[in-house]
């Protein structure tokens, strides 16, 4: 199969340090050239692949001193796209909803990705408008906001490759965070629940433009404290590094995640996590087995006093059952399939599509009934994210699908 993956821009495909969507979009390349397809990916120049790489910017943007309009260079990479797009079976858009005017003319079999958050407002008259643009949510949750909306092919949970992360059987002696330095993310909240518990906690995210106020005034004057210790931003061998030896990662959000990377790359070193009970975190983790799902910094600390419960060998199986890239490849070409299928088909006055339910997700939860499940009364999470819409196209901004 023939298959075109066209990226985001703000960074390289795979990214050096940070970036979420581009390394997902790397991890899934990845996988369908293994498995023997023909793929072409769209990105900055600056990337690495086994794909044909197209490129209409030489470097990425976010590190880019030269280049400070990224709506202008995501416009030419669509041109581009559109001039070859004869050439593919099927062309996969991981660029939000940019291109669906374009698209929804063309003849072309193409789905969409959306690997960013739904439930803000200006979204929804844009998906009522273009209802007939065949869209994957990367976990069902995602997708709620939106309802049937949208012409929802499924969902397709993020993968990484097995191989890329090395499973550590021990452990080690400190916590670990990983992420953006901001609020939503939940950096200080990590902060408490690490000194509360009498863990060391190494942090290694990256502080964009837009939340360095935050960071000086919310993180810094924690960095002198002998148990906190900020590392920055790491590159893959960094962060495999950092999760296996970690005893535990904490991911204390404050937004409905749309699925949360960092949980399954800490999962594949066996490192188990303590996620707050936001956004995907119910259906990527395993309470008990891949870590422990909480609803407080009181209940984190317990889960910190029970980590050794978990069995990081589970942890590690556990995610190579569900998140693998192999697994993730699967999925998205079960999707090329049918796409390719229901074009060859006659056309009929049917429905194009039939949404699959999409679980209601309550504050709480029905609880797990395994007997490892942390039994503490519920608490409130605390202050929710920031509510504005996060561009795709904002370079100090460039993803928040993780």
């Amino acid at each position: 199969m023939k298959i075109a993956q066209i990226a985001p821009l703000h960074e390289s495909v795979p990214p050096r340090t940070y970036g979420g969507t581009e390394r997902v979009v790397h991890y899934l390349t990845e996988a369908l050239v293994s498995q023997g397809h023909d793929v072409t990916l769209f990105a900055s120049g600056d990337s690495d692949t086994s794909a044909e790489l197209r490129a209409i910017v030489p470097e990425a943007l976010r590190l880019s001193k030269e280049r400070r309009d990224p709506m202008a260079w995501h416009l030419l990479q669509l041109g581009q796209v559109a001039r070859e797009a004869g050439n593919f079976d099927i062309l996969h858009f991981h660029t939000d909803f940019m291109h669906f005017p374009l698209w929804r003319e063309r003849p072309e079999p193409q789905l969409t990705t959306l690997h960013g958050r739904l439930d803000l407002p200006d979204l929804k008259p844009v998906f009522n408008e273009f209802r007939d643009m065949p869209v994957v949510s990367i976990a069902d949750h995602q997708r709620a906001p939106l309802g049937s909306a949208p012409r929802w092919l499924g969902t397709v949970y993020n993968g990484v490759p097995a191989a890329l992360y090395d499973f550590n059987p021990r452990g080690g002696d400190y916590l670990a965070f990983l992420g953006r330095m901001s609020p939503e993310k939940g950096p200080e909240t990590a902060i408490q629940i690490a000194l509360a518990a009498g863990m060391p906690l190494k942090m290694a995210a990256k502080v964009d433009v837009v939340d360095l106020e935050y960071f000086d005034a919310r993180i810094k004057p924690h960095l002198s404290h002998p148990l906190i210790e900020f590392v920055g931003e790491v590159d893959e061998r960094g962060k495999n590094e950092l999760l296996g030896g970690a005893r535990a990662l904490l991911f204390p959000i404050a937004w409905p995640e749309p699925f949360g990377l960092v949980m399954i790359e800490a999962m594949a070193c066996g490192t188990p996590v303590i996620a707050y009970r936001l956004g995907s975190v119910p259906e990527v983790m395993q309470d008990g087995v891949s870590g422990y799902v909480v609803d407080s910094p009181t209940q984190a600390v317990v889960a910190v006093e029970r980590i050794d419960a978990v069995d990081r060998g589970v942890c590690r199986a556990y995610f190579e059952r569900r998140f693998s890239s192999e697994r993730m490849a699967e999925g998205y070409v079960e999707f090329y399939h049918r796409l390719l299928l229901a074009q060859s088909e006659p056309a009929t006055d049917a429905p194009r599509h039939t949404p699959r339910p999409i679980p209601r997700q309550t504050p709480h939860p029905a609880p797990n009934q395994a007997s490892h499940e942390i039994r503490l009364p519920r608490f409130a999470v605390g202050a929710g994210a920031r509510g504005e819409r996060q561009p795709l196209f904002e370079q100090e901004r460039p993803d928040l699908a993780d």
